[in-house]
């Protein structure tokens, strides 16, 4: 299991920030390893972010020198959804078997979380969210059948997409936590336009289903003064709260939204169209 520390950043000083250094300070290139869990922690609300994929061992959730807890979910809570095959979360002395694109809340105090996977010629593909928590709400599998879904986008604008609401306060009780997964109708390349900024809690994307040779270009930095990352498939990215978040792909694709933060209302946003950008 391993870890790695990325500190935030001030929108003025990432203005100055040249491709590598952008790159370097909120892309997540590496998040599935093969039987490894492998988990960024940011600074931005002290969200981590990470994958989990277990192949040929059985991976534990160990606790990490810099949570400085006894267990990782001691003073956390996590949501999990699997982008791969079929696993078996052990977690509180539960078994929950996850299937393709279903998800999993683990509230605060939960011990002994275990990852495997059912066969390991087609991988689970555990993609982790976690944030700070200040009680302690029961564990809840949540599939694509029980999500709130909303359609959003027209085909003449090219962001006709379904909204699938997974680890939601409609759906399950968190503390901060929310994550959704984000599903492009065919011939649709935009993610979330108009793209918006929420200073009252950050968020993180998830990219994948997207096909060999093809990439997605992610947009981020405050509106008046954006920068884009190119990505392809099955990578993260982190985004400030002062930071847009929006992306177009070079085909179809879909993606993961995780968030923390100040509050739970999903249609807090500030919203800039996109004839004022720059």
């Amino acid at each position: 299991m391993k870890i790695e520390l990325r500190y935030a950043a001030h929108p003025a000083d990432v203005k100055d920030y040249d491709t590598d250094r952008i790159r370097r300070e909120f892309l997540v290139s590496s998040v599935f390893v093969q039987d490894e869990i492998s988990l960024v922690y940011s600074l931005y609300d002290r969200y981590i972010v990470g994958g989990a994929m277990p192949v040929e061992k059985t991976l534990k959730l160990e606790p990490v020198d810099e949570l400085k807890a006894t267990e990782f979910l001691d003073r956390r809570e996590m949501g999990l959804i699997n982008v791969g095959g079929d696993a078996e979360i052990t977690a509180g002395g539960v078994v929950y078997h996850l299937g393709h694109k279903e998800a999993l809340y683990l509230g605060r105090g939960t011990a002994n979380v275990s990852f495997k996977s059912n066969d390991n010629s087609n991988p689970a593909k555990l993609y982790i969210n976690s944030a700070p928590a200040h009680h302690t709400y029961p564990p809840k599998k949540v599939t694509l059948a029980d999500a709130e879904i909303v359609e959003m986008g027209t085909h003449e604008t090219s962001n006709h997409r379904i909204i699938n609401k997974l680890l939601v306060n409609s759906i399950v009780k968190t503390c901060q936590l929310q994550m959704g997964m984000t599903e492009l109708k065919q011939g649709s390349v935009w993610n979330t336009m108009p793209v918006h900024t929420h200073n009252r809690r950050m968020e993180a994307y998830f990219y994948f289903e997207v096909p060999a040779k093809q990439a997605v270009c992610h947009f981020m930095g405050e509106p008046d003064e954006t920068r884009h990352i190119w990505m392809t498939n099955e990578q993260a990215v982190l985004s400030p709260s002062w930071s847009v978040h929006s992306a177009a792909g070079t085909s179809s694709y879909t993606f993961i939204w995780g968030m923390a933060g100040e509050n739970l209302d999903y249609g807090d946003m500030d919203i800039r169209h996109p004839d004022t950008l720059k």
